[in-house]
C-alpha cells in the first residue's frame, strides 16, 4: 500500500476516495456541535447523547441504543454482551469483525471466530448456518452468536439478500442464538434496497451503524437492540474504554447527520456508478459497473500494479487504497461533488499513461 502520509503536489485540488471516513463536518454540522447541550455521559446526563440514542433506536426499530466512539467498539461490545467466553461467533470469512478488528473478539472476550464461506455478496448461506448451529459433540465450541454484515465492505459495498438474512435470523432464533449485524454503512444499505432502515435491521437482534461512514459525522457509532441488551452493553462499553464524559458535541453531529445526510446517500451511489462506468474505459483497469450497488468500488489492475496505480493517482491529486497487489478501491462520499467525477476520471486517464510507461 502506498504511503498515505506522502502529500500530493503542493496546491493541487485533492479528491480523497480512500474511504467515506475522510469527510469533514459541514458548516451546519459544526454549528450544531457548537450549540449542543452537554452533560456527563458516564452519569447518563448528556441530553444530546440521550436524544441521539432515542433517534437511532427509532430509526432502526429497536427498543434502545447506545453511543460508542467507534464501529469496532460497537461490534465488540455487542459480541461480548451476547456471547460468553469460550463460545464461537459464526461470521463470513471476509467479515470486518474477523479481518479488520485486530482479533478483538478473541483477545478481549475469549470468543472463537468460526468463519463460513459466504456468497458473492458476503452473505452467509442459510443451509451452512443451520448445519453450524446443530448441537455437536462435547469437544466442539458452542455457537454463541451469528454475525452478519450489511453492506459488506470486502464484497464491494454489496447488499446481501434480505431473504437470506431473514432465514438466518429465523434459524438462529430456533436455537436461541442471537444475530448481530455489523451495519457500518446501514443507511447506504437501506438506500440501496430502497427500504426503511428498520426493515433491514428487523433481521437482527442487534445492529451497529457508523455515523462517520457515509453519514459525514466526524466520529461515533450507534449500537441498537433490546432494552435489556443495551443495559448490559453499557457496563461492557465502560470495560472497553468507551465511557466518555461531555459527548454532546459529538452526538449533535450524529443527530445532524441522521436528519440531513441520509437522503443524499443516493447521490453517492449515483456518483459511484458514473465513476465505475468511466473507470472501466481506462486502459489497465477492469470493473463491472453493475456489480457495485452502493458507494464502494473495487477495481482490478494487472498483477503487482495496484501500488503503482495508487502512487500515480496520488501524484495527480486522487487518493485511493491499493487493497492488494491487483486491486484498488474507490469510495464516493459527502465531499465528492457530482461535478468532480469528470475531473477524477481525467486524472485517472493521465495516471494510466504513467503506469503504462512504467510497465513498458
Amino acid at each position: 500500500m502506498y504511503d498515505v502520509h506522502e502529500k500530493p503536489p503542493e496546491g493541487a485540488t485533492v479528491h480523497d476516495l480512500r474511504s467515506d471516513t475522510v469527510t469533514r463536518p459541514t458548516d451546519a454540522m459544526r454549528r450544531a456541535m457548537f450549540d449542543a447541550p452537554v452533560g456527563d455521559d458516564v452519569y447518563r446526563e448528556d441530553p444530546s447523547a440521550r436524544a441521539l440514542e432515542a433517534r437511532a433506536a427509532e430509526l432502526t426499530g429497536k427498543e434502545a441504543a447506545l453511543f460508542v466512539p467507534t464501529g469496532s467498539m460497537g461490534n465488540q461490545v455487542a459480541m461480548a454482551t451476547w456471547a460468553g467466553r469460550h463460545q464461537s461467533v459464526l461470521c463470513e470469512r471476509r467479515a470486518h469483525v474477523l479481518l479488520y478488528e485486530q482479533g478483538a473478539m478473541a483477545a478481549l472476550s475469549g470468543l472463537h471466530p468460526e468463519p463460513l464461506q459466504g456468497d458473492a455478496d458476503g452473505c452467509l448461506e442459510p443451509d451452512d448456518v443451520e448445519r453450524a448451529l446443530r448441537p455437536g459433540p462435547y469437544d466442539r465450541v458452542p455457537v454463541g452468536l451469528v454475525a452478519v454484515e450489511c453492506t459488506h465492505n470486502v464484497a464491494g459495498g454489496s447488499l446481501p439478500s434480505l431473504d437470506k438474512l431473514s432465514r438466518i435470523h429465523g434459524l438462529a432464533r430456533e436455537r436461541g442464538v442471537p444475530v448481530h449485524m455489523d451495519g457500518a454503512r446501514l443507511f447506504n444499505a437501506a438506500t440501496g434496497y430502497g427500504v426503511p432502515v428498520a426493515q433491514v435491521a428487523a433481521h437482527t437482534d442487534s445492529v451497529m451503524f457508523c455515523l462517520s461512514k457515509g453519514l459525514g459525522a466526524p466520529v461515533g457509532s450507534m449500537l441498537c437492540g433490546p432494552r435489556d441488551f443495551i443495559a448490559s452493553a453499557l457496563p461492557m462499553r465502560k470495560r472497553f474504554g468507551g465511557g466518555m464524559r461531555q459527548v454532546g458535541s459529538l452526538c449533535a453531529a450524529g443527530l445532524h447527520a441522521l436528519e440531513h445526510h441520509v437522503e443524499r446517500l443516493s447521490r453517492d451511489h449515483a456518483n459511484a456508478r458514473a465513476l465505475a462506468v468511466g473507470l472501466d474505459l481506462v486502459e489497465g483497469l477492469s470493473i463491472d459497473p453493475g456489480a457495485f450497488p452502493t458507494n464502494i468500488l473495487y477495481v482490478s489492475t494487472a498483477p503487482e500494479a495496484a501500488p503503482r496505480w495508487a502512487d500515480a493517482l496520488r501524484r495527480h491529486g486522487v487518493l485511493i487504497h491499493a487493497i492488494s497487489h491487483d486491486s484498488v478501491r474507490f469510495v464516493t462520499h459527502l465531499d465528492i461533488a457530482d461535478d468532480a467525477i469528470p475531473a477524477i476520471l481525467s486524472r485517472v486517464a493521465a495516471a494510466a499513461s504513467e503506469v503504462a510507461a512504467e510497465d513498458a
